[in-house]
């Protein structure tokens, strides 16, 4: 608006420059008055016009001039008369009705304009679209059915959610079928699942299948800060949907707007609480909705408000779950169209390797790889670049740059091996991935431990057995700097191992003495001062004192068990040392060797990349103290 201003007032004061140049070409000599008396009187001047204080005229020569009347002169007119000059005169100019309107009416525009502008800026920014008057308008965004390319193709790994929505592209194609035996479309289907399962590129396909418009909008487009907005944008939505029908509404984290009523403070008159009334009501059926389904998507299923899930509403609760390892292979195939790959790259290994990989996650992996062949110049993307970018994304980026001292390095490549080595001599662990001393993340070494195959459930002996390998670590420092030695390395191993013997003891029911009964309460959200009181408020202290006592004996049994398994295995802990301080990250290959007792083999990069230690540092391993689940010793593939 700035801009436009500037640029007409720049025109404006070119167009005057230019007017007034065409008006001093038509003026003549200027006079003095005196010499304009002077003329007049000696008969030289033929024909003068007199223009308020101006005297233009042309004398005997025909010649042109022009004068300016000082002061009011009474006897002017006379000299001019009696010396036989011809006097004209000239109409004041007097301003139209337009003109006068125009002027008169300027501060109101002005006031106007101040005021529109102010009202879109409320609305989101001067340029959102839709302008001051759209301010109760919907902001869902309409795609025709020529704009959607998505089809079921472009989804995978997850198979079951797709059985499950193709009956409504049926549906949406020919509702006849259905209407014929009394059945009508499903207001509202509900896909729950974890971020990046591919709840919205779900219902983008159903819309693509269905060649149907699609109108998209996020659960937090309908709540303004002014009461009554959001529920005068679902009707709009919804108004606008009905002469789009048969369509697709797809409402993306409705959790923003659907959250249970009741608990806020604005006693139920609060915007977000009326957008949602309106949403069941248009939802509900007081008007003809048919051939309009709304899809919504939410992470946090638990949190809606009961009258949104019922039957009527939300007929369908699709389950967009995290994909099996069949399903990552079948998203790897897909976003691997899009890149160039060696001969060398298999899926199928990949998808392995990447248990509890979400699809964003796998998408995120194949885009890393691709990134990682960029940086070496390569044409293809090799198996090399797929397992440095799941080593990247699972234990986190490699500080080879970080200084470490010696002695630093050896303690960490001892504890490092007794994580590996506890896990390979117990039962119903998972394998040994790789062993690495070079820093990533928090963490200055990492222990990767990946499951053979997709599981759901764990057993005591596996909870045991991790318990072992979480100990490893902490008993390789002890065996070989003694106790006094020890460092803060282990403080996350602790930490995890100690929430594992109490789940065991508490939650799980796995305690011979105390049995299988439940003593922990789920963690309840302190909201608007609910009654508190830690996990055991609801236990006696006799209880608690035996519950300690179980967890204790439990955590020591497993210590234990562990520091026999590597004084029995000590020459296998100092050969896995070594191979560490020279390679510094090992393979299966390595680690089976060691445990066969022979020098392990190099690895197989070594001879492309092994270009000597990461350089390490003197930082204590502290560092890994308040680390997340990727830091010294964590099972990379599991979570709990």
């Amino acid at each position: 608006m700035a801009k436009n201003f500037i640029l007409w007032a720049v025109i404006a004061a070119v167009l005057m420059m230019v007017f007034n140049n065409f008006q001093n070409v038509g003026k003549g000599k200027e006079y003095s008055y005196s010499e304009f008396i002077t003329a007049v009187e000696s008969g030289q001047v033929e024909k003068v016009t007199i223009s308020g204080q101006t005297i233009s005229g042309v004398n005997s020569g025909g010649e042109a001039f022009e004068t300016i009347l000082p002061v009011y002169d009474d006897k002017l007119m006379d000299t001019l008369l009696n010396n036989h000059v011809q006097v004209l005169g000239e109409k004041p100019e007097k301003q139209g009705f337009f003109t006068q309107l125009l002027l008169a009416s300027l501060p109101i525009l002005i006031i106007i304009a101040v005021f529109m502008l102010f009202m879109r800026q409320m609305q989101g920014g001067g340029g959102g679209k839709g302008g001051p008057m759209a301010f109760g308008k919907s902001k869902a965004k309409l795609l025709s059915e020529d704009q959607i390319k998505t089809t079921f193709e472009d989804v995978a790994g997850c198979d079951e959610a797709k059985e499950d929505v193709k009956e409504l592209v049926e549906f949406l194609r020919d509702p006849g079928k259905y209407q014929r035996l009394g059945g009508k479309i499903p207001r509202g289907v509900l896909m729950v699942g974890q971020p990046g399962t591919g709840k919205t590129l779900l219902a983008k396909a159903i819309a693509g299948e269905a060649r149907v418009p699609f109108f998209s909008i996020s659960g937090s487009d309908f709540v303004e800060m002014f009461v009554g907005v959001g529920a005068s944008r679902v009707r709009d939505m919804f108004e606008q949907a009905k002469k789009q029908a048969p369509c697709i509404i797809f409402i993306d984290e409705i959790d923003a707007v659907g959250r249970s009523r009741g608990v806020g403070i604005g006693g139920g008159n609060d915007e977000r609480e009326q957008t949602l009334n309106q949403l069941l009501v248009e939802m509900d059926g007081f008007e003809v909705n048919d051939g309009i389904i709304v899809i919504a998507a939410t992470n946090r299923p638990d949190v809606l408000d009961p009258a949104l899930l019922r039957p009527g509403r939300f007929d369908r609760q699709v389950v967009v779950g995290l994909p099996d390892i069949r399903g990552r292979e079948q998203i790897l195939n897909v976003h691997m169209r899009k890149v160039p790959l060696a001969d060398d790259v298999n899926a199928s290994i990949i998808a392995r390797g990447t248990p509890g990989f979400s699809g964003a996650d796998l998408a995120n992996l194949v885009n890393e790889a691709a990134l990682f062949a960029a940086r070496s110049n390569r044409n293809l993307v090799t198996m090399e670049e797929f397992e440095k970018a799941k080593d990247k994304i699972l234990m986190g980026a490699e500080r080879k740059t970080m200084v470490m001292s010696e002695k630093e390095k050896t303690n960490t490549a001892y504890h490092e091996a007794g994580h590996a080595i506890v896990g390979r001599m117990v039962p119903e662990h998972d394998p040994v991935y790789k062993v690495s001393i070079i820093p990533r993340g928090r963490a200055l070494g990492v222990t990767m431990f990946l499951p053979e195959e997709d599981r759901h459930s764990i057993s005591k002996r596996g909870i045991e057995s991790n318990i072992c390998s979480l100990y490893g670590g902490r008993i390789a420092e002890e065996m070989t700097l003694g106790k006094d030695g020890v460092t803060t390395g282990a403080s996350n191993d602790i930490e995890r191992a100690t929430k594992y013997a109490r789940n065991y003891v508490t939650k799980w029911g796995l305690s011979e003495k105390l049995g299988a009964q439940l003593y922990t309460e789920e963690e309840q959200n302190g909201y608007l001062g609910s009654s508190g009181g830690g996990q055991m408020s609801h236990l006696s202290d006799e209880t608690a004192r035996v519950i300690d006592a179980e967890v204790r004996n439990l955590l020591d049994v497993c210590y234990q068990r562990a520091s026999k398994i590597l004084e029995e295995n000590r020459d296998k802990l100092e050969l896995m040392k070594d191979a560490l301080m020279e390679y510094e990250t090992i393979d299966a290959d390595q680690i089976d060797d060691i445990m066969a007792g022979k020098k392990p083999r190099p690895p197989k990069s070594w001879g492309d990349n092994g270009s000597g230690p990461a350089a390490p540092a003197e930082e204590s391993r502290d560092m890994a103290s308040d680390a997340d689940d990727d830091a010294v010793g964590d099972p990379a593939g599991e979570q709990n």
